[in-house]
């Protein structure tokens, strides 16, 4: 089995905290999820993360006009110049400082960035400037008081204005200005939220926390300003008061923005935009609503709210028809669509931690759930969640998928277990206990007929029938929570583990007692069993995960996994990282599709892959290196270490004036994102390989990981040989050696020469050639049809190839079905989302195919007609021709009409 796994996506959190932004065609959202960044495409409906990681939260974003440079800083004033084009970072530089604002110039030759009480203007690099050094510094500006937090261009790149929370809003010039001096509003009495410079001139529009808007207009046209080459540059010590005498400001109005929005609370500007072509503004606010104004008139296009949680993030496409609206506290990205009043997009993620997961029998879709009683289904394909169920009331603890994909059940902390239709989108039944508990475990049979779950306040394992919805049985005699309950695949078993420190096999349907009953020497904390239901696997608190036989019951294996995972130190532990070592287990299992290697995770930044038979280590994967949550750092710093404990406990007061400071109730470890102000720690809750064996998904504290192979990621030929090269490859097969140069490509396994020689194949040869296929190759072309499936434009030549091989090998595929399920259920999703596009496409064209195939046949129609009419008058003349020839009985040349009247 392959491990080459690599990062591929990131679900389940679309915003965290910072600004969004728009690509250049108003296409795509650029939106920060913690220390990653995710690319939604709003045309093509798909979500996709970016391959960097940084070391923090990213909270800053900035484009390029050219849309291929993107700057992202961290929370801790780490910048990161990433190319779009090449998807990866370029250019690194730590400011030590946080980062409030950064704005490109509109020539994309500079931009502008804030920190601390300073501003400063950068050369971007590139050859617009000449300059490939990045981060070259070309002025600096330290004239505010207080921290700079907000800053725009001119539509000329020749002024900036910035503004501070020290409650001034200055207008800059980055070049010589002739008769122009710093000039400087003071009409402001909070903290600047955004500053905006109108289309084409120097009149500017300021926005503060306190909901005030000014607008101040230029005594000059941005025309008329000229360039003075023998001035001096504008000195951070010029006074205020000495502005030039042609060059000043005056405020034309002062407007009160809670007046458009009519909340009877205390609310406060959140954040702003301005779209200068349309001169449209957004602004959000605390509560949740959001205003569309038009300036500077000041006229009130529309007023909304959004369930009242706060508007983090506002932001225009470039034409200013779509609007981006960000919620941190709900972790929600909206796409509105103003003029029709209308979402193009609406996401949100879970509002707290991920708790379980699982995948559908295809392997297309992921359900979650989470500490926030939501059960949301995500398409993997597209990263999107396209329905989310809220029926619980109360955290959810499992989740599972039936055997034929139709339904999904969820178990809750609210004593419930509910079915729900995953193609009606209802929920058709709930099961309840006689008793009220909680359950904390659950399992379905592969008929989809029995539902488990198992109890943590009862220590009992509730059955049901999922036809009539009633108790069947009630399974006692752990004495501790029932941690973990799974269902044989190919007998009527049903196996339980508790914290009593054994693993129960349950006689299902034939016996009310237990088969046999397995004693631990730690509590048992999760319970897999292997996909052919020969073995199951059981992870306790000692670190351990032991195998046993299911019809014996006999220990197989044993690994020893406690110290594979590594663990920091967190903010509220009082012994080392090293003696925490010693206290870590594994509390989510999951066999891989083959059934050699399971996965582990628990309270850690790692998942381990082992090797079931050798019992070893194959490959540990890192989900986070984020700072910002808690438990990665070995040990704390010293400098904060005080006699009173560690000083990153002490809570502070946000940014953000609105925010209070809350104090968290004894015990409480849920993150709630409205209210936390602690650090989240990280961990991996759930952990499941997909039917097709090619991806595993995590839930953790990021959110839903997602891991996948990638065969252009790394070479990894079959049997190789010194000979065996791409040349001898094409030669064979520009010979005529169909099979064998197929078979050479495999060995080889070239992605792109595999692809080469295979679509070079006559498609009247493939019957022959799939048949002179040993098995070996027979499983590598079904997995090379279903991963070309996924993106190829030939779509027929792929699934003539799919039925060519699925008939000449499907008895011996047959003989061996355990091996290949994953590779068949692979195929199937595939062949599965072509034939949902293509239904796509044939659908919303179904007229229009039907028009053309109408005009194909009526012009069909009408050649045939003409084509008769044709023969009709040749047969016509046939019949003249005797006459013809009688009339030229003398002699005479019959050549035209004169001809035949002479010889009449």
């Amino acid at each position: 089995m392959k491990f080459n796994y690599k990062f591929s996506n990131l679900l389940g959190t679309v915003y965290r905290k910072g600004n969004v932004l728009f690509t250049n065609d108003g296409n795509t959202v650029i939106s920060p999820v913690g220390n990653r960044i995710t690319l939604f495409d709003l045309r093509n409906s798909k979500a996709n993360t970016l391959p960097v990681e940084a070391d923090h939260n990213f909270v800053t974003l900035a484009l390029s006009p050219s849309g291929t440079l993107l700057i992202a800083v961290t929370e801790h004033g780490e910048c990161y110049m990433i190319s779009l084009a090449s998807r990866t970072v370029i250019h690194r530089r730590n400011f030590m400082r946080p980062i409030r604002a950064v704005k490109f110039s509109p020539d994309g030759r500079h931009f502008a960035m804030t920190k601390e009480n300073k501003i400063f203007i950068f050369k971007t690099p590139g050859r617009a400037t000449g300059a490939f050094e990045a981060f070259i510094i070309e002025r600096v500006y330290s004239c505010f008081v207080d921290d700079t937090t907000c800053v725009d261009w001119s539509s000329d790149s020749r002024f900036v204005v910035v503004g501070s929370r020290d409650m001034t809003v200055k207008v800059i010039a980055v070049v010589k200005i002739k008769h122009f001096k710093l000039n400087t509003f003071t009409s402001h009495s909070d903290e600047l939220v955004g500053v905006f410079f109108a289309e084409n001139s120097l009149d500017c529009f300021t926005v503060a926390r306190n909901n005030v808007l000014c607008t101040w207009q230029a005594s000059v046209e941005l025309a008329d300003i000229e360039e003075d080459d023998g001035a001096e540059a504008m000195d951070e010590n010029d006074s205020d008061n000495e502005g030039g005498k042609d060059f000043f400001y005056r405020r034309e109005g002062k407007h009160f923005l809670k007046d458009t929005i009519k909340a009877e609370e205390i609310v406060s500007v959140m954040s702003a935009c301005y779209n200068s072509k349309t001169k449209h503004m957004a602004v959000g606010f605390s509560n949740g609503a959001f205003t569309l104004l038009e300036l500077p008139e000041f006229i009130i296009i529309q007023s909304l709210s959004l369930e009242g949680y706060d508007i983090s993030a506002v932001e225009f496409n470039l034409t200013g028809d779509w609007l981006a609206l960000a919620s941190s506290s709900r972790g929600q990205l909206v796409v509105y669509e103003w003029q029709s009043e209308g979402f193009v997009l609406k996401q949100q993620g879970h509002t707290n931690n991920m708790t379980c997961l699982d995948y559908s029998p295809s392997g297309q879709y992921v359900v979650t759930g989470g500490d926030d009683g939501k059960v949301k289904l995500w398409n993997l394909s597209t990263g999107f969640c396209f329905v989310t169920f809220s029926e619980h009331t109360s955290g959810i603890s499992a989740v599972k998928f039936t055997q034929n994909g139709k339904a999904v059940l969820s178990a809750s902390y609210d004593g419930t277990v509910r079915a729900t239709d995953v193609k009606r989108y209802r929920n058709f039944k709930t099961f309840t206990s006689p008793e009220p508990t909680q359950f904390i475990s659950l399992c379905v049979d592969s008929s989809g007929e029995v539902v488990c779950a198992g109890s943590q306040d009862t220590f009992e394992v509730f059955v049901w029938s999922m036809q009539t919805g009633r108790l069947v049985e009630v399974l006692a005699g752990h004495t501790a929570p029932v941690s973990g309950i799974v269902f044989s695949p190919i007998a009527p078993l049903l196996i339980s583990s508790s914290w009593d420190k054994t693993c129960k096999v349950w006689q299902m349907f034939t016996s009310k007692g237990t088969r046999e009953t397995i004693q631990l020497g730690a509590d048992c904390l999760a319970v897999e069993v292997r996909p052919d239901g020969r073995e199951f696997a059981v992870s306790t608190l000692d670190g351990c995960i032991t195998m046993f036989d299911v019809d014996t019951a006999a220990q197989v294996h044993c690994i020893e996994g406690r110290y594979d995972l590594h663990t920091g130190r967190r903010e509220g532990d009082l012994v080392t990282a090293k003696r925490l070592q010693k206290v870590q287990a594994f509390t989510t299992l999951c066999y891989t599709a083959d059934g050699e290697c399971v996965l582990a995770a628990g309270r850690s930044k790692v998942i381990c892959i082992y090797h079931v038979g050798e019992q070893v280590l194959l490959r540990r994967f890192e989900i986070t290196c984020n700072l910002s949550l808690d438990g990665l750092n070995d040990m704390f710093d010293r400098k904060k270490m005080s006699e009173f404990g560690n000083l990153n406990l002490v809570e502070e007061r946000d940014d953000d004036p609105t925010m209070l400071v809350k104090m968290n109730l004894p015990g409480s470890k849920k993150l709630d994102n409205s209210t936390r102000t602690y650090r989240p720690e990280v961990r991996v809750a759930a952990v499941r390989f997909s039917p097709t064996g090619r991806a595993f998904s995590a839930v953790s504290t990021e959110g839903l990981l997602s891991y996948s192979l990638d065969a252009s990621l790394a070479f990894d030929p079959y049997d190789l040989e010194m000979d065996i090269t791409s040349d001898k490859v094409r030669d064979t097969a520009s010979a005529g050696n169909w099979s064998e140069a197929l078979m050479l490509a495999f060995r080889l396994n070239e992605k792109d020469v595999l692809r080469e020689v295979f679509e070079a194949v006559p498609i009247s040869n493939a019957e022959l050639v799939a048949s002179q296929l040993p098995q070996v190759y027979v499983e590598k072309l079904l997995s090379f049809l279903a991963a070309g499936l996924e993106s190829t434009s030939k779509i027929e030549l792929y699934m003539r190839w799919v039925h060519t091989t699925l008939m000449t090998h499907g008895e011996s595929l047959k003989d061996r079905s355990p091996r290949v399920v994953a590779l068949l259920k692979a195929l199937q999703k595939s062949i599965t989302l072509r034939q949902r596009d293509l239904y796509r496409v044939c659908e919303k064209t179904r007229h229009a195919i039907r028009y053309v195939v109408e005009v194909n046949a009526k012009s069909k129609t009408v050649q045939t007609k003409g084509d008769e009419m044709e023969d009709s008058e040749d047969d016509i003349l046939n019949e003249k021709e005797p006459e013809m020839e009688e009339c030229n009985l003398g002699g005479g040349d019959v050549e035209d009409g004169t001809s035949v009247g002479t010889a009449a």
